[in-house]
């Protein structure tokens, strides 16, 4: 449960009317009472309401959002489809950019506390955020495991990873490459990674994979792209998302490389717009409208019954190839 006022009272051993006064800064408080509070509140994590405090008791109708990117398709798409939805059944977002930071990350979730949201939908990629465990707001996490008990909603990304292999096998190549983020704890890629490895040993053909840094500017991948596919002997591109895949189409254009003929290509994430501006790109699909459905369901469960525990705290939805001229048959 979130800290309240009176518990920071009960902790400072003073009276609520004298921690608000030191919150709002109001009337003479001697140096040793202010210090009691400002110990007191920091020991529960409490933070002071800034937004809402005449709504004290009463739900603010606001939900944080933490992604680590706006401008990547994915995100979004996936951001836009929660603010839709979340607006139509009467809610705001306050939406964060933790641009894969920590200490931005932090900041934000103070901020979120501070203005007493109603709950959290956070997919950024930071681990090891003491925030998270004491925070005391119902959150669900997209796709990444803070702690053992905020639930995980996610796409199913070791069948992804499979089914990007086969449908690469089956399309012809034997020499298929992954090309993704370098391995990190607990990141969804890591998930398309192992179905990859699986994939290619049930094959009987030998992994092969190329790391290129999420965070990288577009033109050092694209040149890091290049030399990969001027240096590997390969037929076949798994890659990690769809932007990535774009990026093999351009590099394979500028070094002579035609696709489907010479290699052939599958993105992962499969958002409306790569669909409908790339339809020659083969993709992984996620479900994007299921996983937006069941993380404000499950947000809004935990924002009515907080101390419920759940008997699964991880739901995984299935993916689906969207074949495209990228691994057609020649």
């Amino acid at each position: 449960m979130k800290p309240k006022l009176a518990d920071v009272a009960q902790e400072a051993g003073v009276s609520p009317t004298t921690v608000s006064r030191v919150i709002n800064n109001h009337g003479y408080l001697s140096q040793s009472t202010k210090d009691k509070v400002h110990a007191a509140m920091e020991k529960l994590n409490y933070q002071p309401n800034s937004l809402a405090r005449s709504l004290h008791g009463k739900q603010t109708n606001l939900i944080g959002v933490i992604f680590p990117s706006i401008t990547n398709p994915f995100y979004a798409e996936l951001i836009q489809k929660i603010e839709n939805q979340l607006f139509n059944q009467g809610y705001k977002i306050i939406l964060c950019n933790s641009a894969d930071n920590k200490e931005k990350e932090r900041d934000y979730l103070r901020m979120l506390m501070a203005n007493q949201v109603d709950g959290i939908i956070a997919g950024a990629h930071n681990l090891g955020i003491e925030e998270y465990q004491k925070i005391g707001l119902p959150i669900v996490s997209f796709d990444r495991q803070y702690t053992e008990n905020i639930p995980i909603i996610s796409s199913d990304n070791y069948a992804g990873g499979m089914l990007a292999t086969q449908e690469l096998y089956n399309a012809g190549c034997r020499m298929i490459h992954l090309l993704g983020t370098s391995s990190q704890a607990d990141h969804p890629t890591n998930q398309r990674l192992t179905g990859y490895q699986d994939k290619m040993q049930q094959l009987g053909l030998e992994p092969q994979v190329f790391s290129v840094d999420f965070v990288d500017p577009p033109a050092v991948k694209l040149l890091e792209i290049k030399q990969f596919l001027q240096q590997e002997d390969l037929d076949g591109v798994v890659c990690s998302d769809d932007l990535t895949a774009l990026l093999v189409l351009q590099a394979a254009q500028e070094i002579g490389l035609n696709v489907p003929t010479d290699l052939k290509v599958i993105g992962y994430d499969g958002t409306e717009f790569i669909r409908t501006y790339y339809p020659q790109l083969s993709t992984i699909v996620q479900p994007l409208n299921d996983l937006v459905a069941l993380l404000i369901k499950t947000l809004f469960e935990r924002i009515k019954q907080p101390e419920k525990q759940l008997a699964d705290n991880h739901f995984v939805l299935p993916v689906e190839v969207k074949r495209g001229k990228t691994t057609s048959k020649m």
